[in-house]
């Protein structure tokens, strides 16, 4: 059972049941979970009702000074945060233009952002007396993330993983694992993070007392909304860090994007101001004009997908097209409302970066400043190397360091071999 079949009472894709897709929009607009058009919750009852009790949960805790007082604990004593905001000095001076910082997500707990969004379901989870968390994961460092935290708290935990995915991240698995999570290989579609997506909600549809912990800001509302909430802490740190540091703004922030957790934390505290321009980086793959990138906002229309409206990549047909990338973490056909939202009022500019250009910037940050950035993560590197030459020494950049990349080296160490 898949997402898809789940809500096969709903429209799935660009081209059916445009009625109904315009009778559920007018019914779901004049409620929560919207950005302009995007968003919603195209979903069954069943599953419904669980978002509604959650979406309670939510607004009841996400403003209550014990919860935040716990979630503030955990990432501080549990997470080691906060996360510095590094002047990356060499990869300056071998770019020779705008002054690159790096927000280093990768030395949380872990070794990514996850855990911060993860935290925060987690605590939600457990105020409303739930024993089994099921999680999707598609590089493996949400997986890893919730592994940790249902053991911190005492869970049962299922994981969902693409089959490609797994034989990818091998190292994450045995994480998962060593931590007491089941991780089920998903060998369904093309065996990566869509398919892992459906897997997880179908097992969700089959126990319907688990709670689903989503790891981008993707899904049906109220998931989006959570998703910011919990890793809006990457810019509440970084704003104030490079205030500190500079006396002013930065001119550009650029993150990665797939389902885009890590870019709505990057850019949360600054859309509002103009002056800071915000760069999406999405995977090229093997290039644009190939059928071989999950390049959703360069390349993709608007549809629904996994119980949202939002861009995705869809064939002729209608139907979800499959979409690549190096990256594990990036090869999802669609991306979160909120960013989509972004996208069509141009508060962010989103371009795409190449395998080829993804693993340069990986390599050039691990042998000019000694750290190995995650493949994600070298995605908005690669974007920095392009645009940083061209800017004056006054002006700053933030990338966000999604994540490390100690789970790449194998894949990268592949895919130089084969290169020769």
């Amino acid at each position: 059972m898949n997402l898809s079949s789940i809500c096969s009472s709903l429209p799935t894709t660009k081209s059916k049941q445009k009625a109904e897709l315009i009778w559920k929009e007018e019914k779901f607009m004049t409620t929560k979970g919207y950005f302009g058009q995007f968003g919603g919750s195209f979903v069954p009852e069943p599953i419904q009702a669980l978002l509604d009790e959650l979406e309670m949960t939510f607004d009841k805790y996400k403003d209550d000074p014990e919860f935040l007082a716990e979630f503030r604990h955990y990432l501080k004593d549990y997470s080691g945060r906060e996360t510095p905001l590094y002047f990356a000095e060499s990869l300056t001076d071998h770019l020779g233009g705008a002054k690159i910082y790096l927000k280093r997500e990768d030395l949380n707990h872990l070794g990514s952002h996850k855990l911060n969004n993860v935290l925060g379901q987690i605590l939600l989870a457990k105020r409303m007396g739930k024993k089994r968390v099921i999680a999707e994961t598609g590089a493996g460092q949400h997986g890893v993330a919730t592994a940790a935290a249902a053991a911190k708290f005492g869970m049962a935990c299922d994981v969902y993983m693409g089959a490609e995915d797994v034989e990818r991240q091998r190292l994450n698995v045995f994480r998962m694992e060593m931590m007491g999570a089941t991780v089920h290989a998903v060998e369904t579609g093309t065996r990566t993070l869509k398919d892992a997506v459906d897997a997880a909600f179908g097992a969700w549809m089959n126990d319907l007392e688990a709670f689903y912990v989503l790891g981008s800001a993707v899904g049906p509302h109220p998931y989006p909304t959570i998703v910011h909430e919990f890793q809006k802490v990457i810019s509440e740190e970084s704003r104030r860090q490079i205030l500190e540091k500079e006396g002013r703004l930065p001119d550009y922030v650029i993150a990665c994007v797939g389902g885009g957790s890590n870019a709505i934390g990057a850019f949360s505290q600054y859309v509002a101001d103009e002056e800071v321009k915000l760069v999406g980086v999405e995977a090229a793959g093997h290039g644009l004009d190939t059928d071989k990138h999950a390049a959703t906002m360069t390349k993709g229309s608007v549809g629904i997908v996994d119980g949202m409206k939002t861009y995705a990549v869809f064939k002729e047909d209608g139907e979800l097209a499959p979409v690549y990338s190096i990256s594990a973490g990036l090869d999802y056909p669609g991306v979160g409302p909120e960013h989509a939202y972004f996208k069509d009022s141009g508060r962010v500019e989103y371009v795409a970066a190449t395998d080829e250009e993804a693993v340069q910037a990986l390599l050039l940050l691990s042998k000019t400043e000694g750290i190995i950035p995650a493949i994600e993560s070298s995605h908005a590197i690669a974007e920095a190397v392009k645009r940083a030459p061209k800017l004056s020494k006054d002006e700053i950049i933030i990338i966000n360091v999604s994540g490390r990349g100690d789970k790449d080296v194998a894949a990268i160490a592949d895919y130089l071999e084969a290169k020769k």
